[in-house]
């Protein structure tokens, strides 16, 4: 059978079955506009608890900068603790729904994919019916903990800038090369961390593993098909990236225009032009992920038969041949015989 490519493979699941890509973009947009309503509500219901008197709106009326910076002190004053109090009960709230709505969207992903190659016989792997979601569940709770840790190093990176910048001795350069650094690591390491976390759900639903065997076999993948994996990673980051250069492009037309158009016309328009870089960008998680999968089920490309055949039984005569014809190698040399020593 023909060796088919793993990169192809991904590119043409997208093209010719874009309801994969429109399922990924449901759960992920649905959970998306949920989590951006609920945040709307909250900020709005938090604004209602806030005590505004009459000499505050008299403040806010009389369009001074001064004035209406001591009106807003006067109204937020208090409200601290309110804010984090409900920062923090979004925040756990909106994790615990992420962790399910992601595991169960990548559930029915993989599965798809799966019922897609076995139709398009490419996969030759024989798979097992059970595999148990509190796998997915657990390594979305590991990427959620993973972008917590992210977030916390990237505080850690700009306190500790901080440190080096002060009001008696400011070294804005030194600080910022300190916080680029800082984050720019953390960020490498969180990437990485979350990329091999997410390849680990392949492994979970395609033949039923649990967290940590997938995490392992995610590993070994990288190690014994490395070339593949790279070069589908390659791919359709490349295309990730000329998505984003197009959709920039795009949206600087709009914005160009901010001063004749109305600011509606142009907000509009550049929200048009994100809202479809998102979903180019679903499309490409879904063909990497199908790229991924095939190279997992695809079997390995055979090993050439010249590298496997066993030695010609007449090889030693060949060697003797060349000996004898070459005059840079002495024949009578004991080191080339193959004859036991004379005593």
């Amino acid at each position: 059978m023909k060796s088919r490519s793993p990169t192809l493979e991904g590119f043409r699941t997208i093209l010719h079955r874009p309801s994969f890509g429109l399922a990924e973009i449901t759960w992920r947009w649905s959970f998306g506009a949920a989590a951006g309503l609920l945040l709307m509500f909250s900020f709005f219901e938090y604004l209602d608890t806030l005590p505004v008197s009459k000499s505050d709106l008299f403040l806010l009326r009389t369009n001074q900068p001064i004035l209406i910076s001591r009106a807003a002190m006067h109204i937020f004053r208090g409200s601290g603790f309110r804010v984090v109090e409900t920062a923090i009960i979004l925040a756990l709230t909106l994790a615990a729904a992420w962790v399910v709505v992601a595991s169960l969207g990548r559930a029915a992903t993989v599965k798809a994919l799966l019922a897609h190659f076995r139709e398009s016989e490419i996969s030759t792997l024989e798979h097992k019916s059970s595999w148990r979601l509190r796998s997915l569940f657990a390594l979305n709770f590991f990427r959620l903990g993973a972008t917590l840790a992210a977030i916390v190093g990237c505080v850690a990176a700009v306190l500790l800038g901080s440190t080096v910048s002060s009001p008696t001795d400011p070294a804005p350069g030194s600080a910022l090369l300190i916080i680029l650094t800082v984050a720019m690591l953390v960020w490498f390491a969180w990437s990485t961390l979350n990329w091999f976390l997410s390849l680990a759900a392949i492994f979970v639903v395609a033949q039923g593993e649990d967290t940590f065997s997938a995490i392992a076999s995610a590993v070994d993948l990288c190690r014994t098909r490395a070339v593949s994996v790279f070069v589908a990673g390659t791919w359709f980051g490349l295309a990730h990236l000329t998505a984003f250069a197009v959709a920039s492009s795009v949206a600087a037309f709009p914005l160009a225009f901010a001063t004749v158009l109305p600011a509606g016309v142009v907000l509009g328009g550049v929200l048009l032009v994100t809202l479809l870089y998102l979903a180019i960008a679903d499309f490409l998680y879904v063909g990497r992920l199908a790229a991924y999968l095939a190279i997992v089920e695809m079997p390995e490309p055979p090993v050439s038969a010249e590298t496997t055949q066993p030695p010609s039984p007449h090889a030693g005569t060949d060697v003797d041949v060349w000996t004898q014809s070459s005059p840079a190698v002495d024949a009578t040399e004991l080191i080339l015989s193959d004859n036991p020593v004379s005593s």
